[in-house]
């Protein structure tokens, strides 16, 4: 029986890299977002609420999501195997491709290199507000290309290494799950007021997802380094050293060797609705910031990728 699935993760990165994500195109983790939003106003629904009831409500979204996400593939999948394999190959490589974000991440920042290029710190602003969930309006120049490069580091391991790491272990189905684990830290897992309590099964679960994959990126993201033209062996010493700087178990690992890499600080403080949130620097300041550290890591990135894809694959051929 031929095993389409190594050839699926193929089609589906080659996909990526050539087509991106249009936003004309429909995309599953928007309808995540919907189902997300939709269910936690329907668990939340019952008042006076208290912190068990939230932590109990926010546990039954952080498991049903991620089911869900994963047994609707699986089904689809089943289905179409059972019609023909070819039509399973090319299912399974579109959800991969669905699934990947090297091309999107890499044409969002780039639009901000391109307004800074032309000297537009406004639409750079806006650009990099797209991308980012700090305040950017009193953004200098220094600040939006940090704040890119931040982004871009941050995103190679949970939206692109980390999907791959999935996608090799069990195929489109589990790529999806952990976007929906993703998905849900990224809209309820934070320690304000509002989802102090309820996100916190959502937030813990993403730790534990990306726990093997932000140590993977960061190692990757060493070993690309030279390739790039970067330094190798600064990006080795500043991953060792600040890898650990964060309040998250996984953010700082890629961004630690990315900062490395590149031989300039990122993280600091900054501002997240109109609140000044301390965060700690993340590398040296060897040189100073400028616009063309967004082509650095954005070439980081995917030669990061390019080494993860004959690992992934030899890891999927493995689990069939």
């Amino acid at each position: 029986m031929w095993h389409y699935q190594p050839f699926s993760l193929l089609l589906g990165y080659l996909l990526d890299l050539v087509i991106g994500d249009p936003l004309w195109l429909p995309h599953p983790v928007r309808l995540m977002g919907w189902g997300i939003s939709k269910m936690e106003t329907l668990l939340r629904r019952k008042q006076p609420s208290t912190p068990q009831k939230e932590r109990i409500g926010g546990f039954i979204l952080a498991f049903t999501i991620p089911v869900l996400a994963y047994l609707i593939p699986w089904a689809i999948l089943w289905v179409v195997k059972r019609i023909h394999p070819i039509l399973a190959f090319f299912v399974e490589g579109w959800f991969c491709f669905q699934i990947l974000a090297v091309n999107s991440l890499w044409s969002a920042s780039l639009l901000v290199w391109k307004f800074l290029l032309i000297g537009d710190l406004e639409g750079a602003r806006y650009a990099v507000s797209m991308i980012v969930g700090r305040d950017t309006q009193k953004l200098d120049e220094k600040g939006i290309v940090k704040a890119a490069v931040e982004t871009v580091a941050e995103n190679t391991g949970d939206g692109v290494i980390a999907p791959l790491f999935f996608l090799a272990l069990g195929g489109a189905p589990l790529g999806f799950c952990y976007k929906a684990i993703s998905t849900l830290d990224s809209m309820v897992g934070y320690r304000n007021e509002k989802y102090r309590y309820f996100g916190t099964a959502s937030a813990r679960l993403d730790d534990l997802a990306n726990f093997i994959p932000a140590r993977l990126s960061g190692i990757l993201l060493i070993l690309a380094a030279p390739l790039c033209r970067l330094n190798g062996k600064n990006a080795f010493k500043i991953f060792l050293r600040d890898r650990k700087k964060h309040d998250s178990p996984n953010s700082a690992h890629p961004e630690a060797a990315c900062a490395g890499a590149l031989g300039i600080a990122l993280g600091g403080d900054a501002y997240y609705g109109e609140e000044l949130h301390h965060k700690p620097v993340l590398g040296d300041d060897l040189r100073p910031v400028e616009a063309n550290d967004i082509l650095r890591v954005n070439r980081l990135m995917t030669t990061t990728t390019a080494f993860m894809m004959p690992l992934a694959l030899g890891i999927r051929f493995l689990f069939l």
